[in-house]
């Protein structure tokens, strides 16, 4: 029997017949049905979330896993937590089957090497500290599944992401995540509503657990790291509207605050020194939120 991710779609058979017009809304309608399908595994989003955040605050990482497009989505959201959440870029990583070519190319004789994820994963000195993602939207892939197995030989947390429930990935992870978003457009093509959910999904796991470590405030990212002009404009931008202070002011602060965010909402929002908002920020593991309730 085909993985659903498989299947034949009947509603788009007709598809190479249809307007242009037919085809985009065939395809927007496929979409519509994936965020009640990732609404209806939410409770296994939580678990993962949790078992994530347990891993990072013992000192662990987060290691997403996979090949092709599900490859590509780990790294991608792996590669925006340094400069969305200012952490580490060894905290969350991400392995794809095949390497850096991988990412811009089709290298798909990479997935059929379940040794390979083993040697890959050996290679990120991954250890019973880890989780690790393994994403698949078939969910048999022996790549991610051999990913999966090396990390529960070590003694890794594992979390199995795919669009296939009777898959082995979700039968062989400690949690499995497996939203059915049926049939795609283009039988077969899981890059499309599999590679939907699978981002939403990872967006979820990788924000979710962030805001429980503290790395965000309110909602703005206080952990932002400010490497360029666009984002110095932006974290002056949160200081601002944030605290009430004019550009000018924030500016100012940002800059006494030593380019750090966080520094410089504790200094607009608490009327502290530099060194005092550095030092509280540090008692309270860089949670600015914490750091704030703290003095009420």
């Amino acid at each position: 029997m085909k993985p659903v991710t498989e299947a034949s779609n009947p509603k788009t058979k007709d598809i190479d017949r249809r307007s242009t017009l037919e085809i985009v809304e065939l395809i927007n309608q496929e979409d519509k049905t994936v965020t009640d399908a990732v609404s209806r595994v939410l409770d296994r989003v939580v678990e993962a979330v949790d078992l994530i955040v347990e891993r990072l605050r013992a000192g662990g990482r987060l290691i997403y896993v996979g090949t092709g497009t599900s490859g590509r989505l780990g790294v991608l959201d792996a590669s925006e937590c340094p400069p969305t959440f200012g952490v580490s870029a060894d905290l969350v990583r991400g392995i794809i089957a095949g390497g850096y070519d991988a990412l811009h190319r089709a290298v798909e004789a990479a997935e059929d090497d379940p040794d390979q994820a083993a040697r890959d994963l050996h290679s990120h000195n991954v250890t019973s500290h880890d989780v690790v993602v393994g994403i698949s939207a078939s969910g048999n892939t022996p790549y991610t599944l051999g990913a999966i197995e090396h990390a529960k030989k070590v003694g890794a947390a594992t979390v199995g992401l795919t669009c296939n429930p009777d898959s082995r990935i979700a039968a062989a992870a400690q949690v499995s995540i497996a939203p059915v978003v049926g049939p795609e457009v283009i039988a077969g093509s899981s890059r499309m509503k599999a590679g939907t959910a699978q981002k939403m999904i990872l967006n979820m796991l990788s924000t979710a657990a962030m805001i429980k470590l503290g790395l965000v405030y309110s909602n703005l990212m206080s952990n932002l790291r400010a490497t360029n002009e666009k984002l110095r404009r932006r974290a002056c931008a949160i200081l601002s509207e944030e605290t009430g202070i004019d550009a000018a002011e924030a500016a100012l602060v940002f800059e006494a605050a030593g380019g750090d965010l966080r520094v410089g909402l504790l200094i607009a929002h608490a009327g502290l020194s530099c060194d005092d908002a550095e030092r509280l920020l540090q008692s309270h593991g860089g949670s600015v939120r914490r750091a704030l309730d703290s003095l009420s």
